[in-house]
């Protein structure tokens, strides 16, 4: 979703810069357009960082005998590092 965001922010802001020929008093819609496309592009390799993150996965595995019955016991932890 932020990848398609931030697309969506650049081509308002290039419409913004380049197909708009308004004059608004008090108001520089180049620069506002400007904003738009740099916001655009960092919210954009923001959600491509996002997608590309590793997940990884830590598995423990323990084996002990218990020292009542004499069976082995087995104890497994899994661990998702986000």
């Amino acid at each position: 979703m932020s990848m398609g965001l931030g697309i969506a922010l650049f081509v308002i802001g290039a419409i913004l810069v380049w197909a708009l020929n308004i004059d608004v008093q008090g108001v520089d819609i180049n620069m506002i357009g400007y904003i738009l496309m740099g916001a655009g592009v960092i919210v954009f390799l923001i959600g491509l960082v996002m997608l590309f993150r590793r997940r990884s996965v830590t598995t423990t595995q323990r084996t002990a005998v218990d020292d009542v019955t004499g069976e082995r016991i087995t104890r497994t932890d899994q661990r998702d590092d986000i």
